[in-house]
């Protein structure tokens, strides 16, 4: 007997076998109980998720000798005629390869006699947005009235080329990508079934070269079975798919975190050896880089999908999270410009270089006698001092005043690092802090739109806890990662970790950094009038020609707004 593709032997026979499609299986299981099931059906998602599948399971049930049924029997001349391929009800047609208007009125001039031999005549039209315009004309006018013994199923992985008009009298499901974990419990299954030596690597690491499609991750299950002689295994698949080693991939990552150039390009001399494919080698690196900002940040979230390994933990506590996150978008920029760069070990070997050479010089340490460790930003309380026009430049006169004379005095210190010891007297709630932070935190879109609608309101130093209130009416603009994100930032700005707590602030709340700043508008323009007004030439100028100032017309200057 010959061969069978694993991805046609353990294609579902029932809707109970269908795997990450429990949206679509509900609505098409309650649409048959109740026998509302609808003339034209449109399923569309990308390749290997089941659209064809779930049109003949649909196919199945409706002309299933125990029909109206949920589930078809399986066992009935109906159910293994369409399992099989031979149900004369069941028409197929692949519009890719029949999209002239020709092909089409042939198809459809059947559709007024009755069926053969089953319930309904099923029409299964398989990526049905290649057909033709004037295909499309005459599929709408059976669309629009259908025989009562025809129902059509149509199947697209780009449901955007079809015309409104087509789908606006279908019921249309849309399909999603599987998850690796849904892949994996399924190859786990039908590795069981088959009686193959695999392991969990192996089998995940199938899972995620699949990219969400369940045919691809049968196929690379098959091709993996004659590659490693029906063993499938970690080392085996990554050696299959031209994978870096796990091993090398924790060499690079820790040789970042250390700064360690050497190590980083002899690793890359001896991936060189294999046939690796470079731009999966980057989503390696990448995918662990994610996995340490998410342990950074939120390490229950990390700990829930198994995400804290020995690496992970281990490079979350020596990187800092920014350099995660320039690490992680220097390789996503690393894989657009591979396709640009002489081959692609360079490609990928000049990614890491970069990675290398924006690693902050530790002060003191190895690298710090090249150049100068970077200035940490300026604190929060100094931010406020600025705005509060406390000058930086008079706190360094202050200094050198004190000391013994100009001659012996050391060279005073740059004012961005003077200025970063914070005054204890400083209140984190304090609204013009907080507006001020917004004003130097480069957030952008959504996240600073969140922030300048916050009003701080109040500080526990001890837990490090900034309260801050939010309208109802905004709640929208509020999610768990752009709280994270604000946390970092101010956490930054302030010099030290600060936790938010949202709480509701329909009532009298303090000024946000919306507020803050019509205030300030307000209240410099005023003060600009009252200087204008009182100017001695001003004055000279509205008596000599009876003028007047219009108060709406008087702007802050660059110079005032600066001092």
């Amino acid at each position: 007997m010959s061969y069978q593709a694993l991805a046609r032997k353990w294609r579902p026979r029932r809707f109970t076998d269908v795997v990450g499609q429990a949206h679509v299986v509900g609505a098409l299981t309650t649409a048959l109980e109740q026998n509302r099931v609808h003339h034209a059906f449109l399923f569309t998602g990308t390749r290997g998720v089941g659209k064809t599948t779930l049109a003949r399971l649909l196919a199945k049930a409706l002309n299933c000798e125990q029909a109206p049924c949920a589930e078809p029997c399986g066992s009935c001349p109906a159910c293994i005629g369409v399992d099989e391929g031979r149900y004369i009800d069941l028409l197929e047609i692949d519009a890719a390869s029949r999209t002239r208007i020709d092909d089409t009125r042939e198809i459809l001039d059947n559709v007024q006699y009755a069926p053969t031999l089953g319930r309904y005549k099923v029409y299964l039209i398989d990526e049905v947005h290649m057909l033709s315009g004037h295909s499309f004309n005459a599929l709408l006018k059976t669309l629009e009235e259908p025989p009562p013994h025809v129902k059509f199923l149509l199947a697209t992985t780009d449901p955007q080329k079809l015309p409104p008009t087509i789908l606006s009298r279908c019921l249309q499901f849309n399909l999603r990508v599987l998850k690796p974990e849904e892949i994996t419990g399924q190859l786990h299954k039908i590795a069981n079934a088959e009686g193959l030596e695999v392991d969990e690597v192996g089998l995940a690491t199938l899972a995620r070269a699949a990219s969400g499609s369940m045919r691809d991750a049968l196929s690379l299950l098959d091709q993996g079975i004659v590659f490693g002689s029906g063993r499938v295994t970690g080392t085996e698949v990554r050696e299959m798919l031209g994978m870096i080693e796990q091993q090398q991939v924790d060499t690079i990552l820790r040789a970042l975190a250390a700064a360690d150039g050497s190590t980083l390009i002899d690793t890359v001399a001896q991936m060189a050896s294999r046939a690796i494919d470079y731009m999966a080698a980057l989503d390696d690196l990448l995918l662990v880089l994610h996995d340490v900002s998410l342990y950074q940040i939120l390490p229950e979230a990390a700990s829930a999908k198994q995400a804290d390994s020995d690496l992970v933990v281990h490079l979350a506590s020596t990187m800092t999270k920014e350099d995660v996150q320039l690490y992680y978008q220097i390789g996503m920029l690393g894989k657009r410009d591979m396709l640009l760069a002489p081959d692609p070990v360079s490609g990928f070997e000049m990614t890491l270089l970069r990675m290398l050479t924006f690693h902050p010089a530790d002060e003191g340490g190895a690298g710090s006698s090249a150049e100068p460790p970077a200035q940490k930003a300026p604190t929060a309380p100094a931010r406020k001092q600025r705005t509060q026009g406390q000058g930086v430049v008079s706190g360094v006169v202050s200094v050198r005043a004190t000391g013994a004379s100009a001659d012996s005095a050391p060279p005073a210190e740059p004012a961005s690092v003077q200025s970063m010891v914070p005054p204890p007297e400083t209140d984190l709630a304090d609204p013009d802090l907080w507006a001020t932070f917004v004003d130097d935190s480069g957030l952008k879109g959504v996240s600073r739109e969140f922030a300048m609608n916050l009003s701080p309101q109040s500080y526990d130093p001890q837990k490090k806890v900034l309260i801050v209130s939010l309208k109802p009416n905004l709640a929208k603009l509020h999610s768990q990662s752009r709280q994270a994100s604000l946390e970092n930032a101010f956490s930054q700005f302030n010099g030290s970790p600060v936790k938010l707590k949202l709480i509701d602030g329909s009532e009298d709340p303090p000024e946000t950094p919306t507020q803050n700043r019509a205030r300030h508008d307000s209240e410099e323009k005023a003060e600009v009038y009252k200087t204008l007004m009182e100017d001695p030439m001003v004055k000279d100028i509205m008596e000599r020609f009876d003028a007047t100032v219009v108060p709406d017309s008087v702007r802050p200057g660059k110079q005032h707004k600066e001092s």
